[in-house]
């Protein structure tokens, strides 16, 4: 009994060195160096990497993309000047016709009958005319008799031309070069001033109507070129503006430009929806950072510097705006870096990283 208690003395011995040894040799944590190495991550945790663009003077283009219409250069619809029944249709329905062309014509018989009346008393009073001056000059007719005669002439022509003029009146002819449409009538059919008979458009030159914010008003003037595309067309086309509104529209807050696209080719119709493009104005020598730059915070336009490894705000007045850049009038300077990522996250005195300055 006795040996078992002494080698169970021996053996607690025995522990109990092996884990005082063991606590003497293995090397302990420094407390206060840990917390050293702590705070530098910490501290190092809240520097921030950006990127930034350095403040230079440039030139911006103040562009604007607008939708509008093609119209035509002209269009009319074409109606009679005269009532009767149509004894003609002389064009084809798409067809391209010209200027001065008959297309159609309503029954004008009785006028060429009293045409041919007329004409034949045209030569008798000429003739009257011709005798009474005759007898005159040997004082055989009075003066009176003469001037009698000659004014029953001046009013036999004069019952003429009216009657040619009702007779042109009976023919429906084109006032300019076009296309013409599809017609509304038949032959035989009896025609009015107001029955139409078919709509003509003049699609060489084609005219590009659009509208712009009033801002643009006085600024963008005849001359100027645009670009616009046609949906279904990858190509862009150029017009010229040639004529602008007299006035903004009140209700809208727009202005009204129309522009000339040649269409030589006769591709394009009226009546298309198209997208413009065009340069309004350009700025020289101006300050601008990208729109992501800038933060707005009640009412108020920021952008941050990076000075000395630090954000700093400034305030700025913001100007003209393009598709990525923002015009600054006032708030920075050239040369200053200006902080274009993580700008939700900064703060006044938050220290950065510059990652890359452009």
């Amino acid at each position: 009994m006795n040996k078992y208690i002494k080698w169970g003395i021996v053996g607690v011995i025995v522990v109990g060195l092996t884990g005082l040894g063991i606590h003497t040799f293995v090397p302990h944590e420094n407390k206060e160096l840990s917390a050293n190495e702590e705070t530098k991550k910490e501290k190092k945790s809240n520097i921030l990497n950006v990127r930034a663009v350095t403040v230079k003077r440039q030139t911006l283009t103040d562009g604007l993309s607008v939708s509008g219409n093609l119209l035509p250069d002209e269009e009319v619809q074409l109606s009679f000047e005269t009532s009767g029944k149509i004894t003609g249709i002389h064009f084809k329905e798409g067809a391209t016709v010209h200027e001065g062309q008959l297309l159609a014509k309503v029954n004008d018989a009785p006028l060429q009958a009293e045409l041919r009346r007329l004409e034949s008393q045209l030569r008798l009073a000429s003739d009257r005319v011709f005798r009474q001056n005759a007898l005159l000059a040997k004082e055989a007719v009075s003066r009176e008799a003469l001037q009698e005669a000659q004014t029953n002439l001046a009013m036999l022509r004069a019952e003429i031309d009216q009657i040619k003029a009702n007779i042109a009146q009976t023919e429906l002819r084109a006032p300019f070069d076009g296309i013409i449409g599809l017609r509304q009538v038949s032959t035989g059919a009896y025609a009015s001033p107001s029955t139409i008979v078919a709509t003509l458009t003049k699609i060489k030159p084609l005219k590009l109507e659009f509208a712009v914010p009033e801002r643009y008003a006085g600024v963008l003037k005849p001359g100027a070129t645009l670009h616009f595309t046609v949906e279904g067309q990858m190509n862009t086309l150029a017009a010229k503006i040639y004529a602008t509104d007299s006035r903004v529209d009140q209700e809208t807050h727009t202005y009204t430009i129309r522009a000339l696209y040649a269409n030589s080719d006769g591709k394009l119709m009226p009546g298309r929806f198209v997208n413009v493009s065009l340069n309004a104005q350009e700025y020289k020598n101006a300050l601008a950072v990208p729109s992501e730059a800038i933060v707005s915070e009640m009412g108020v336009d920021k952008v941050f510097l990076y000075k000395g490894g630090v954000a700093q705000p400034a305030k700025i007045i913001k100007g003209l705006r393009t598709e990525s850049k923002v015009q600054v009038l006032k708030g920075i300077e050239p040369g200053d870096t200006v902080i274009v990522s993580g700008t939700m996250q900064l703060r006044t005195g938050q220290r950065v990283t510059l990652d890359s300055v452009d």
